[in-house]
């Protein structure tokens, strides 16, 4: 049975699910009801908030809870769809006694070699906390930041949060403007985003830190079912 510790936030769960029942037909032919996995989807609150800082000690504490709960139903392994989160990675996986899924490096497997310049598209504390920049160095990748596109998505993710939709769409087509004059590849690194990325035809190069986690999951899941 899969674990998916999901809710950060709440609008970002059911899109990330459906994309993971996506995957099982792409990657093995699923078609009947009975052909898809067990998973249990525990939709986990967090003390998030877009106006205040982050507070690391409260965050951590209430995501293991979670991620604590969640196996003590059984599931076979875990996977957390918040890039945020992975901030705590070591400390998570510490408290876990099943295998703990890793957004970030996920991530990182699908860009394309020939990339030249990378944009990550996250929340605040997910670009200072320096876990994708570092896999990216690691990987010899150029990362791109400028201030006027956290300034964007910061808004995006607000007008999400809220319910305005529409708003967020409008400002992501103003960020994708920007973004095309400067990157060839475009990491999407906060699950609430995935409201508005839908891809663009402007040569830019998307990598949904979403879709490589919901592969992961299913890859998984097919190695223990094997």
């Amino acid at each position: 049975m899969i674990g998916i510790l999901a809710g950060m936030g709440p609008k970002s769960t059911g899109p990330f699910v459906d994309k993971v029942v996506d995957e099982c037909q792409k990657i093995y032919g699923a078609i009947h009801d009975m052909d898809f996995p067990h998973m249990m989807i525990y939709s986990c609150p967090t003390p998030f908030y877009m106006n205040k800082p982050l507070n690391h000690t409260d965050m951590e504490k209430a995501i293991i809870e979670g991620a604590v709960k969640l196996e003590k139903t059984g599931v076979d392994f875990i996977a957390i769809p918040c890039n945020t989160a992975h901030i705590y990675f070591n400390q998570i996986k510490k408290s876990l006694s099943v295998p703990l899924l890793n957004m970030v490096d996920e991530t990182i497997k699908k860009i394309p070699k020939g990339s030249k310049k990378a944009a990550l598209l996250a929340t605040v504390p997910t670009v200072q906390s320096g876990i994708f920049q570092e896999a990216l160095n690691r990987e010899g990748y150029d990362f791109l930041h400028q201030d006027s596109w956290q300034i964007y998505v910061d808004h995006i993710i607000e007008k999400i949060k809220q319910g305005q939709i529409d708003e967020a769409g409008t400002l992501y087509d103003e960020l994708h403007r920007e973004l095309a004059e400067k990157v060839d590849t475009v990491i999407i690194a906060c699950t609430d985003l995935n409201m508005v990325t839908d891809q663009k035809s402007s040569g830019l190069t998307f990598v949904d830190s979403s879709a490589c986690l919901a592969q992961a999951i299913v890859n998984k899941y097919v190695s223990l079912t094997k």
